[in-house]
C-alpha cells in the first residue's frame, strides 16, 4: 500500500495527473474496440458480398432459362408434376422380387 502512495507522490511531483493517465488508458482500450469492431464488419461484409454475388450468378442462369426462345417453362412445369403422380400413386409393374424361384 505503501509502495502506491509514494507511486503517486511520484508521479504529481512530475505533475503528470493521474487522470491523464487514466484518459490515456480509455483512449487506447476504445480504439482497440474500435478497430476489432471495424474488422469483425469488414469480415461480415465479405461474407454478404460472396452470398450476394452467388443469388446474383442463379438470377442470371434463371432469367436465361425463362428468356430461351426455345425452352417453354409451362411444359417442362407440367412434366415434372406428372412425374410426381407416378411417383406419389406407385403405379408400373410390380417386379415381385420377393417370390423369384430359386435355382
Amino acid at each position: 500500500m505503501g509502495e502506491f502512495i509514494g507511486l503517486v507522490a511520484v508521479l504529481m511531483i512530475f505533475g503528470i495527473p493521474l487522470s491523464a493517465i487514466w484518459t490515456s488508458h480509455k483512449q487506447k482500450v476504445a480504439k482497440m474496440q474500435m478497430e476489432a469492431t471495424a474488422e469483425q464488419t469488414a469480415e461480415k461484409a465479405a461474407q454478404y458480398a460472396s452470398k450476394i454475388q452467388s443469388l446474383e450468378d442463379r438470377v442470371r442462369v434463371l432469367e436465361r432459362i425463362v428468356t430461351d426462345g426455345g425452352y417453354d417453362v409451362a411444359t417442362q412445369i407440367e412434366a415434372l408434376r406428372d412425374t410426381r403422380r407416378v411417383e406419389d400413386t406407385g403405379s408400373g409393374v410390380p417386379l415381385g422380387l420377393e417370390s423369384r424361384e430359386r435355382a
